[in-house]
């Protein structure tokens, strides 16, 4: 029943979503994306959107006809299974789209469609609006200076757009929710830097961020390497330069939490072993010390307790994506030196000292170093679309067109990114 609602209604939409101009904006796109971080710093979920290819962004109708088809893809397969767990997704629509049946190929509860304040509050969409908060689809009101007085219409808003430094309307939401109101979650998109953040997280209110929000200036000295990175350091040291593996396990048997970290990152659905791994020792059986020194760059990215959730997921991220997209492109054995090339190229983010100072202490190859530095050499221009995707500045298309990659692969590695970063994160958790 529910999608022929939706054939029937999308006849009455004024928007000429079939028409052959939207369908070619719709044919070939990058997906985008911001994350949602909680006051923890911890990624919530995600805020979609599409880039048309060649062109302005794409809005309305065919913009998330593509989004949806695409997200559906590769984060809910055959509809079978989510494969993002809790984390949500934000999508803004226009009226346009709340009449597509694409919006019903992705769970509903794990779905938060953003819409203005004139648009939502239209007395000739309400029963849309209703129908698709009724199926589990959150609603969030941006650029609104309160919540709607009708008490149907607030309880279709399950989210709540606000400024930094808004008090009054964060204020006014949590007094609503005591006095019994629907609760509404107080979101801010525009946000530029941590104080701003912080002023957010003192009063538990979630923010996107974008690809180019920065952690504060970096350290100049690798003398600001704390104890456990600094083992780690060592570690990839003795595997460069193939040292015994009892001397190795020796090394790291002066910290257990490391040892459990190791351990249990490489148990992980992230890494598939067949078999549970019990040992450094019985690791380097199964599969040798390359992928030993790929666990151990990710145990560096992640070894700064000061460091933010948020950016660590960030640097686990580019890395995979990074991998997957030079999958097939370059031999099998370079897939572990993309993966660290694309994850170091935060290192100085992640461990607060600056990228000079960490190659100092932490030897990579060249081609390695050209990447991080100035992405140049064999893998930079892998490290330079990743970066590009994350900002969304509009040159993935010139990026990946030069290295022959579709909009479709790539879109597909940053999708498959997301979903693997859900079970590698070593940062989390101890013994």
């Amino acid at each position: 029943m529910r999608f022929d609602f939706f054939r029937r209604t999308s006849e009455d939409a004024a928007s000429g979503a079939g028409s052959p101009a939207q369908a070619e904006a719709g044919s070939g796109g990058h997906v985008t994306y911001a994350m949602l971080l909680d006051a923890q710093r911890r990624v919530i979920g995600y805020r979609m959107g599409w880039r048309a290819t060649g062109g302005p962004e794409a809005s309305g109708a065919a913009g998330v006809k593509a989004l949806m088809d695409t997200l559906a893809m590769h984060l809910n397969p055959g509809g079978d299974g989510w494969l993002l767990g809790s984390q949500l997704l934000f999508v803004d629509v226009t009226v346009d789209a709340l009449f597509q049946s694409e919006l019903q190929s992705l769970p509903p509860q794990q779905v938060v469609l953003c819409m203005g304040a004139e648009e939502m509050l239209d007395a000739d969409l309400r029963s849309i609006v209703l129908f698709l908060r009724e199926q589990g689809f959150g609603f969030m009101l941006c650029g609104a200076s309160a919540l709607p007085e009708d008490p149907e219409l607030r309880s279709i808003v399950t989210h709540f757009e606000v400024g930094a430094h808004d008090v009054d309307t964060v204020m006014r939401l949590r007094q609503d929710a005591q006095l019994g109101h629907p609760p509404v979650e107080p979101v801010a998109s525009r946000v530029d830097d941590w104080a701003g953040f912080d002023a957010c997280a003192g009063r538990r209110v979630s923010v996107f961020v974008d690809g180019a929000f920065r952690n504060p200036p970096v350290l100049e000295t690798e003398d600001a390497l704390q104890p456990e990175s600094l083992l780690i350091v060592q570690l990839m040291q003795m595997l460069q330069r193939n040292e015994d593996l009892r001397v190795i396990e020796a090394a790291l048997k002066h910290d257990a939490a490391l040892t459990y970290r190791l351990l249990r990152y490489i148990n992980s659905p992230a890494v598939g072993m067949a078999v549970e791994i019990h040992s450094l020792r019985h690791a380097v059986a199964m599969l040798g010390y390359s992928p030993l020194y790929r666990w151990l760059s990710l145990l560096l990215a992640t070894s700064n307790k000061a460091g933010s959730p948020y950016m660590m997921k960030k640097a686990i991220l580019r890395g995979r994506f990074v991998e997957l997209i030079g999958q097939g492109m370059l031999p099998a054995g370079e897939a572990d030196n993309l993966f660290v090339a694309g994850m170091f190229s935060l290192l100085d983010q992640l461990l607060g000292v600056s990228m000079e100072g960490v190659l100092r202490k932490v030897q990579l190859t060249e081609a390695v170093q050209q990447a991080i530095l100035s992405r140049g050499g064999l893998y930079g221009p892998f490290v330079a679309l990743a970066e590009s995707c994350e900002c969304d500045d509009g040159q993935a298309a010139r990026l990946s067109e030069a290295l022959f990659l579709s909009p479709e692969q790539v879109n597909a590695a940053q999708l498959a990114a997301l979903v693997w970063a859900q079970d590698a994160s070593p940062a989390a958790g101890g013994p």
